[in-house]
């Protein structure tokens, strides 16, 4: 691997990995540029002179790197052309399937992880779930496996790029290109929830794009079948999701996960991609998934003024804190999504709207009955507003009648 590729990958796993902010990576990629030639640095040496990194993280890092290619030699009829990346418990190649003579990515499960059967059976439960659907909208499943002792998972390779990587880069996209995307990854949902199954993970990083915008829907590690009340029941009062992203059910845990629960997260992802900012931030997580919770959205044309009021509908209702008063179904958002981009207004989600303060004013959240007492106050109110304004008008006219006998007796 040469220079400028090793330190391309390491500060990808760096970030990957958290021990670098995106600044401190930036910053040293500055720097590495500014090198002689006589003197050449690599980014790992320049992350831990500047004390961005420490020493033993930059091991770690080397260290997965390693075990990982050693990995990836062990699996027999894919010849492994480099690295694409690396998640918290994988590290995903791009390789050459020889049989078919066509470009993949392999994810890798790291041995430390191996020995883990909780690991393993999630790392296989992804693999099954990508295998049930087949939409041009989601990443493909091809294989699943072990070789070797590594556990990996062979899958459609997405040339491009994640919505995270335009959005690191301070890119806010239009309300036309937001509505392409979200759209696409609405169908990819559709198709996965009328097989039964939720993601629980939707977020900038794992939506792609390639070079002909087809966007692609990816990582079904969070993925769980409706029907599957043995692992709801498991994990219970558990926070699975990305805190940014997450909606508020699934922050508490809830067995009842279904559709809404994905709409929510994508309406975040919507939010983020027209304002360039997340919905809720915080200096924590947990604050952040509080502020899921109960703090109120700020609507995402009061931040970005230059989107419309329909697509803003789409995105509070798509974000309301109860799923009841959020869309039913991907099928449904769909519908408010192509009526925005026609120009039109967004009917279902006014109705929802409509609805929701229905129920408020049935559970007298909204506005309070109007009393016996408060209708006697109301008419005397009006009744004294009549007598002053008789009055004022008789001074008024009294003036005038002075006013023009002044002036007539000039």
């Amino acid at each position: 691997m040469s220079e400028t590729n090793y330190d391309s990958l390491f500060g990808k796993l760096v970030l990957e990995q958290k021990f670098c902010t995106e600044e401190e990576v930036a910053h040293c990629k500055k720097l590495l540029k500014e090198q002689t030639k006589d003197k050449p640095v690599t980014l790992e040496y320049l992350l831990i002179s500047n004390r961005f990194l420490t020493p033993n993280q930059a091991k770690r890092v080397r260290k997965a790197t390693k075990e990982s290619k050693d990995a990836a030699e062990h699996i027999p009829g894919y010849k492994i052309l480099g690295k694409l990346g690396a998640g918290a418990m994988a590290i995903v190649y791009k390789a050459k399937q020889l049989s078919l003579d066509r470009i993949v990515a392999i994810k890798i499960l790291p041995k430390r992880f191996s020995e883990n059967p909780d690991y393993v059976m999630r790392f296989y439960k992804e693999g099954k779930a990508a295998a049930k659907l087949n939409h041009n909208n989601i990443v493909a499943a091809y294989d699943v496996g072990e070789a070797g002792g590594y556990h990996y998972f062979v899958m459609e390779y997405v040339e491009g790029k994640t919505l995270y990587e335009d959005l690191a880069q301070g890119k806010i996209f239009s309300e036309e290109e937001a509505i392409d995307i979200v759209t696409q990854v609405a169908r990819a949902l559709e198709h996965a929830h009328t097989r039964g199954l939720i993601h629980r993970d939707v977020k900038p990083k794992n939506i792609m794009i390639n070079p002909g915008g087809i966007v692609k829907l990816a990582d079904l590690g969070l993925a769980r079948a409706t029907d599957d009340v043995q692992m709801a029941k498991s994990e219970a009062g558990k926070a699975f999701g990305t805190p940014y992203y997450i909606s508020p059910e699934q922050i508490r845990g809830e067995m009842d996960i279904d559709a809404r629960s994905d709409i929510y997260s994508l309406g975040a992802t919507l939010y983020h991609i027209v304002t360039g900012k997340v919905p809720f931030e915080a200096s924590t997580p947990a604050e952040v998934m509080k502020k899921h919770i109960k703090e109120p959205l700020v609507p995402p044309d009061h931040i970005n003024t230059s989107l419309s009021g329909g697509i803003s509908e789409v995105i509070e209702v798509m974000m309301a804190k109860r799923k009841e008063d959020r869309y039913v179904s991907a099928e449904e958002l769909l519908v408010d999504l192509d009526a925005v981009r026609r120009g039109e207004a967004p009917l279902r989600a006014r109705k929802k709207f409509d609805i929701g303060e229905l129920e408020q004013l049935q559970q007298g959240q909204a506005i309070d009955t109007v009393t016996e007492e408060d209708r006697i106050e109301y008419e005397q109110t009006i009744s004294k507003f009549k007598v002053i304004s008789t009055v004022l008008g008789a001074i008024i006219g009294v003036l005038v009648l002075v006013i023009i006998f002044i002036l007539s007796s000039k």
